[in-house]
C-alpha cells in the first residue's frame, strides 16, 4: 500500500465506517423478546438504549443471554437490563478510526458503539466494517485474527 493510501486510511474517521442502521433494545425488554430480535436479525448483539434519549444503556449478545440468565435459571420476562453488559468502550463519530481499532485489540472486543457528546448512540464498529475498510486480503486476516487472540497486540512492548 502507498505512503498516501495508508495516510489517508489513517485519517478516516469512525462515521466512515461505522454501521448506523442498527437495531437497538431498551432495558425494559424482556429476554425472551431481545432473544427472538437477535434470532430474527441474525445478529449476535444488541445495544441497549434508554427509551426516550436512545442514549446507549449498555449491550447484550446471546452469550450474556445464555451465561447471565439462562444458565442462571433466570424467567423469560426478566428485563434485559438486569443481564446486559455496562461495561462500555465507546468512540465518537468524529474519532479516527483506528482509534475504535485500537480499542477492539486492547479491550479484546469485537465491536465499539459510536455515541455523541451525550452517550447517544449513532452506529457501531464492528470487526467486519474494519475488514470492508482494508484493501489486502492479508491485512485483513492478521488484523481480524489478532482481535480475536488472547493478546492485547496494540500494547507496545
Amino acid at each position: 500500500m502507498s505512503e498516501r493510501k495508508i495516510s489517508d486510511k489513517s485519517r478516516t474517521r469512525c462515521r466512515e465506517i461505522m454501521t448506523s442502521k442498527i437495531s437497538a433494545a431498551n432495558g425494559e425488554m424482556t429476554l425472551q423478546t431481545v432473544a427472538k430480535m437477535l434470532r430474527d436479525g441474525d445478529i449476535g448483539i444488541l445495544p441497549v438504549i434508554e427509551k426516550e434519549t436512545n442514549k446507549l444503556l449498555g449491550l447484550v449478545t446471546d452469550r450474556d443471554i445464555v451465561v447471565r440468565a439462562v444458565a442462571e435459571g433466570r424467567n423469560i420476562e426478566t428485563p434485559v437490563s438486569e443481564i446486559m453488559t455496562t461495561t462500555l468502550y465507546t468512540a465518537k463519530p468524529d474519532d479516527f478510526a483506528f482509534q475504535a481499532i485500537r480499542t477492539m485489540g486492547d479491550k479484546q472486543v469485537r465491536r465499539v458503539p459510536i455515541v455523541d457528546d451525550e452517550g447517544v448512540l449513532q452506529g457501531i464498529v464492528s470487526m467486519a466494517d474494519v475488514a470492508l475498510e482494508m484493501e489486502d486480503e492479508r491485512e485483513i486476516a492478521e488484523t481480524l485474527e489478532e482481535i480475536s487472540s488472547g493478546a492485547g497486540f496494540w500494547k507496545k512492548n
